[in-house]
């Protein structure tokens, strides 16, 4: 029997490029045991206010992929068998402050800067920002272009690449025999934003990347369902620090800051 062969307008409709906001990537991330694929939000998803989306990407997943070069000087600390590809640090976002308009406790109550001009871009976009002499800490803008806000994500759950998190926080603690990654505790590797950036490999060039298109850092769908979803006052702050702008995973290990502040939701 003959096979009918498809029409060529068929195939150039087919062929035509996909609108990024219209279909979700189609390389999402492998199936984890008990766990669902993930892939790529796309911006119509996320809300257009700041407190709704620091509700709302509780329970998302922040994905960065991750070149691993070959060599002593790779700043990726896996096996040998890892260097030279690609590898895929993931975690379930469980904690996370909001910093809306206005606030003056936001980096961009100032106005726009050199520094901050990520949280000006439209929302989903990362803001990365160096603190304390030591950490990186990252934000998703979250309003629309030329409106300064952002979330701050402040607790992830691993989900893949825990090999390097623990080798990436061994280094940054400045331990160096080969048993010091083991030592860490799994809750411990990215509980807090400076930790959390560290884990996943997040500094300033990571600075103003589309985390809902084609960049290696994104975020994505869930693994699974968010539990029930605690609010509190946000953590170290001095201004504005009355306000209820902090969102957490009610339970969950890897939630940073005091035990009393997550114990339950208010």
């Amino acid at each position: 029997m003959k096979l009918k062969t498809m029409p060529k307008k068929m195939l150039k409709k087919i062929s035509r490029p996909m609108n990024d906001d219209s279909v979700r990537d189609k390389n999402p991330s492998a199936t984890l045991d008990g766990l669902r694929k993930i892939q790529r939000l796309r911006r119509a998803e996320l809300p257009r206010d700041t407190l709704e989306l620091a509700r709302f990407l509780i329970g998302k997943t922040l994905v960065h992929d991750i070149s691993t070069p070959c060599g002593e000087n790779s700043r990726v600390r896996g096996t040998c068998a890892n260097r030279g590809k690609t590898i895929r640090l993931s975690g379930r976002i469980v904690e996370t402050e909001a910093y809306p308009p206005g606030d003056a406790a936001a980096h961009s109550f100032i106005g726009e800067t050199k520094r901050n001009r990520s949280l000006f871009l439209e929302r989903g976009f990362s803001y990365v920002y160096f603190t304390y002499g030591c950490w990186f800490a990252m934000n998703v803008s979250s309003e629309s272009h030329g409106t300064g806000a952002g979330v701050l994500l402040r607790g992830l759950e691993p989900l893949e690449g825990l090999e390097i998190m623990q080798a990436n926080r061994a280094a940054s603690n400045s331990i160096s025999n080969q048993d010091a990654s083991a030592r860490l505790r799994v809750t411990d590797l990215a509980r807090g934003p400076g930790r959390l950036a560290t884990a996943m490999q997040i500094d300033r060039s990571c600075d103003g990347l589309d985390l809902c298109g084609g960049s290696p850092l994104w975020l994505g769908t869930e693994a699974r369902p968010a539990g029930p979803i605690g609010v509190s006052i946000r953590i170290g702050i001095s201004r504005e620090a009355h306000r209820l702008y902090r969102f957490y995973e009610i339970g969950n290990p890897h939630v940073s800051g005091p035990r009393r502040l997550s114990l339950s939701a208010p």
